[in-house]
C-alpha cells in the first residue's frame, strides 16, 4: 500500500511538472492576438503582439493584407468577429511571415494603421466611402471631413497610399532631411531630422483620418533622400499640395517661433536667405549656389506663374501660419519667400514651414514634446483645409 501511494505520488509530480513546463512555456512564447471592434463609423481591427511588428499593408478590391514578417513561430489567438465592416478573417504562416486577411463587407472603403507600445498594438481602422459611386466625386472634397479630429495622436502609419487611394487627389508630406543628414540639433540632443518625421507621421495620420485625399510620405523613416528625388516623389504621384516640414535654427539663442515659406527667387530678407543657403546646401556647407541653380529656380518660377502656382502657394503659407500662430503660442514670424530648392522642382501649390528654433533651449524642449508635435500637426492640418476649401471651389 505505501508503495503504491509513492508511485501514485511519483506520477502526479511528474505529471505537475509537465503541465507547469507546458503552461510556463505558452505563457513566455511569442504570440499575436488578433481582434476587431466596430465604433460609430468605423471598424478598428488590432493585433496585439509580445515584440514589435514589422508589417505591410496591401489592399486587392475587398481584402486587405497585412503582412508581418517574423522569425519565430507565434501562437495566435484569434477571437470572433462580429462586424458590419468585416465578412471574414483568416491568416497563413508562410516561411518568415504571418499573412492576416480581412475579407471586408463592400470594396469601397479607406484605411489608415498606425502603432503603439507597451504592450506592441497594431491597429487597422477602416471605414467606407460616402457611397459605392463616390469614392471619385469625394476625392478631394474638404467637406467630407470628419467632426472628429483624432483622438490617440497617431505616431506610425504604414498605409499603403498607392493601393489604398487609387484614383484620389494626393498630398505629398516631406519630412525635412533624414538619414546623415541630421539637419540643425539642439543644445540638448534634439535632431532636426526626428522632430520633422515625427510631426509629419501625426500630419498624415491626421489628413488620411479626416480627409478622402491621398498621402505620400517622401521618407517615413531616418533615411537620405535628395532634395531633387523629394520634389520627383512629388511629382511621380502627381501632387496636388506639397509641404516640407522643418525645424529653424540659428546662431542667434533667443531666435524664436514659426514661419511658413513660398518659393521666390528672391528672399524676404536677408535672415530668410540665410536659412535658405543652409537648407539648400547642408550636405555641402562650403560651396555656393552655383549661376545654373539660380537658372532653374527662374525656369521653375516661370513655368509656376503660368499655372499660379505662386499665389496659391502665397495662400497656403498664409493659412498654415495663422493657424500655427493660433495653435502654438509662438512668435507669429509670418509669411516669407525664399529660394529653397526641395520647392523649385515641385509642380504643384508648395510650402516650407519651420515649426520653431531648435537653437532656443526653451523651443528645443517644446519641440520634443509630443504634445506641442500634436499641435504643430494640427495646426498645418487645419490650414490645409482652409486651402482646400477655398481652391475645390474655384
Amino acid at each position: 500500500m505505501i508503495k503504491r501511494i509513492n508511485a501514485r505520488s511519483i506520477l502526479w509530480a511528474i505529471l505537475g511538472i509537465l503541465f507547469s513546463s507546458v503552461f510556463l512555456y505558452s505563457q513566455g512564447s511569442p504570440y499575436l492576438k488578433l481582434s476587431a471592434k466596430d465604433y460609430q463609423d468605423y471598424c478598428r481591427f488590432s493585433i496585439e503582439s509580445s515584440a514589435p511588428l514589422s508589417t505591410h499593408i496591401e489592399k486587392s478590391d475587398s481584402n486587405l493584407f497585412i503582412k508581418i514578417r517574423v522569425s519565430q513561430n507565434y501562437r495566435i489567438q484569434k477571437r470572433d468577429v462580429e462586424s458590419d465592416y468585416i465578412k471574414a478573417l483568416n491568416w497563413a504562416k508562410g516561411s518568415d511571415y504571418y499573412l492576416i486577411s480581412l475579407e471586408l463587407k463592400k470594396s469601397d472603403f479607406l484605411y489608415d494603421s498606425f502603432s503603439k507600445l507597451d504592450p506592441f498594438q497594431f491597429f487597422v481602422e477602416i471605414k467606407w466611402t460616402q457611397d459605392e459611386n463616390s469614392s471619385e466625386s469625394n476625392s478631394g472634397n474638404p467637406e467630407s471631413i470628419s467632426s472628429s479630429d483624432d483622438p490617440m495622436g497617431k505616431p506610425i502609419s504604414n498605409v499603403d497610399a498607392a493601393a489604398a487611394y487609387q484614383g484620389m487627389k494626393t498630398i505629398v508630406i516631406d519630412p525635412g532631411h533624414g538619414g546623415l543628414e541630421t539637419g540643425a540639433k539642439g543644445k540638448f540632443g534634439a535632431l532636426e531630422k526626428d522632430i520633422t518625421l515625427s510631426v509629419s507621421n501625426k500630419l498624415q495620420a491626421l489628413i488620411e483620418r479626416n480627409l478622402s485625399y491621398r498621402v505620400v510620405m517622401t521618407r517615413d523613416q531616418d533615411v537620405d533622400v535628395s532634395l531633387e528625388n523629394r520634389a520627383a516623389i512629388a511629382n511621380n504621384n502627381r501632387a496636388y499640395v506639397f509641404i516640407s516640414v522643418h525645424v529653424n535654427g540659428s546662431y542667434r539663442k533667443d531666435a524664436r517661433g514659426s514661419e511658413t515659406f513660398f518659393l521666390s527667387l528672391n528672399a524676404t530678407d536677408e535672415e530668410a536667405r540665410r536659412l535658405a543657403y543652409l537648407e539648400n546646401n547642408s550636405s555641402e556647407i562650403e560651396s555656393k549656389i552655383a549661376g545654373e541653380d539660380e537658372d532653374d529656380i527662374m525656369m521653375i518660377l516661370w513655368d509656376m506663374a503660368q499655372t499660379n502656382y505662386i499665389r496659391q502657394s502665397s495662400q497656403l503659407a498664409e493659412y498654415i501660419q495663422n493657424e500655427l500662430n493660433a495653435l502654438l503660442g509662438t512668435v507669429n514670424r509670418g509669411i516669407k519667400q525664399a529660394p529653397f530648392k526641395v520647392l523649385t522642382g515641385v509642380a504643384c501649390p508648395a510650402v516650407l514651414v519651420e515649426i520653431a528654433f531648435i537653437s532656443n533651449p526653451q523651443e528645443e524642449q517644446k519641440l520634443n514634446t509630443p504634445g506641442f508635435q500634436e499641435n504643430v500637426a494640427r495646426a498645418i492640418y487645419r490650414g490645409l483645409i482652409n486651402f482646400l476649401r477655398t481652391y475645390s471651389q474655384n
